[in-house]
């Protein structure tokens, strides 16, 4: 099998985006729910009789119904016990439909064909919050158009959960309200608070801490009508300088301008010198890629144009001279550890 190195170029200078692209409205948010049942109609692919809980659930459901029946006479295989969870979504009122997810907690081989009971789904308080129930896919080809299941022993009932309780935030009578920035960062959160006054004249936002920004409602707005004018203000907008690694696929993301300082590395049979000058040399032997890049080839060496030894360009020449995704994976790691990259590093 191979393996593919993916290296996407981002810009990370300033870039004019939208307050509501970068922020969220503190208690505007998805509530988790979550519930246990039994989806049955499977055609001899669920819980064997190993799964105690599930013979005990279907001798209950039964009891339910006036149906008394001991649970070790149960040897039924159409049945699977499974937890389903779902999202509410903020300002979810009674009535409106969500989509479920269904995952079996048995030795289910399959729910493809099963059918959900219903199920109250509750939140952390314990309260009941939503019902659950109908037909599982779990994304067979007649399904919406997805292609053949990779995961048969989950799946999502489409549109099965109704709510019941709804999650009341009261923006309407409120004064004042919260912006919370979805990355820390100083320069950000001044630069909200510059853009929000300068729209409004006058000193209605507040930057509390690098992620926080308190706003203060016109008195001619409602708060409705006030969010919805912050969400929209142009701003300018400092991404963080981050590389981003996947070590399962060998993907990284970094940004174009990401530098690294002059170090010397050593991975397996390949040793990598980076050096700057003015202008990049080109000794015998080596191999020219452009104008700010040279690979020695007879020293594995990498010379760079001053102001152009990027994390991009290092990958590029690791890539000519052979290096693995696993190899330049490690030696990016390597870099950041001995500090020659000052950008941070996530490992996903």
């Amino acid at each position: 099998m191979k393996s593919f190195l993916i290296l996407l170029f981002l810009s990370l200078t300033l870039q004019a985006t939208k307050i509501g692209d970068i922020s969220s409205i503190v208690g505007v948010r998805e509530n988790q729910v979550i519930g246990y049942s039994l989806v049955v109609g499977l055609q001899k692919t669920g819980d064997g009789t190993t799964s105690k809980f599930t013979l005990q659930s279907i001798a209950n459901m039964l009891k339910a119904m006036n149906i008394d029946m001991n649970p070790v006479d149960i040897k039924s295989k159409n049945v699977a016990a499974v937890v389903v969870t779902a999202k509410i979504g903020p300002f979810a009122k009674q009535g409106d439909k969500l989509d479920v997810t269904v995952s079996s907690i048995g030795d289910a081989k399959s729910l493809q064909g099963g059918t959900l009971l219903m199920t109250p789904l509750k939140g952390v308080d314990g309260k009941i919050y939503a019902l659950a129930q109908g037909p599982v896919s779990i994304g067979g080809k007649n399904d919406r158009g997805a292609g053949s299941a990779s995961h048969p022993t989950a799946g999502i009932v489409y549109s099965g959960g109704m709510i019941e309780r709804e999650i009341n935030i009261d923006l309407y009578h409120q004064k004042y309200a919260t912006l919370s920035l979805k990355e820390s960062n100083f320069e950000n959160a001044v630069a909200v608070q510059k853009a929000i006054n300068a729209l409004y004249h006058t000193q209605i936002a507040v930057a509390l801490d690098p992620r926080t920004i308190k706003l203060e409602r016109p008195t001619n707005l409602s708060m409705t009508e006030f969010l919805s004018q912050i969400e929209n203000i142009d701003m300018n907008y400092t991404p963080e300088n981050k590389i981003v690694i996947n070590e399962r696929t060998g993907t990284i993301i970094a940004g174009v301008d990401i530098e690294i300082k002059p170090v010397i590395i050593t991975q397996g049979d390949i040793t990598i010198k980076i050096k700057q000058s003015d202008q990049p040399q080109t000794p015998a032997g080596s191999m020219k890629i452009d104008n700010d890049l040279v690979i020695g080839l007879n020293e594995n060496e990498v010379y760079t144009k001053k102001g152009t030894t990027t994390v991009a360009n290092i990958v590029r020449s690791l890539q000519k001279l052979g290096a693995s995704p696993k190899a330049i994976i490690s030696i990016l790691e390597a870099m950041k550890s001995a500090g020659s990259i000052s950008a941070d590093l996530e490992v996903i």
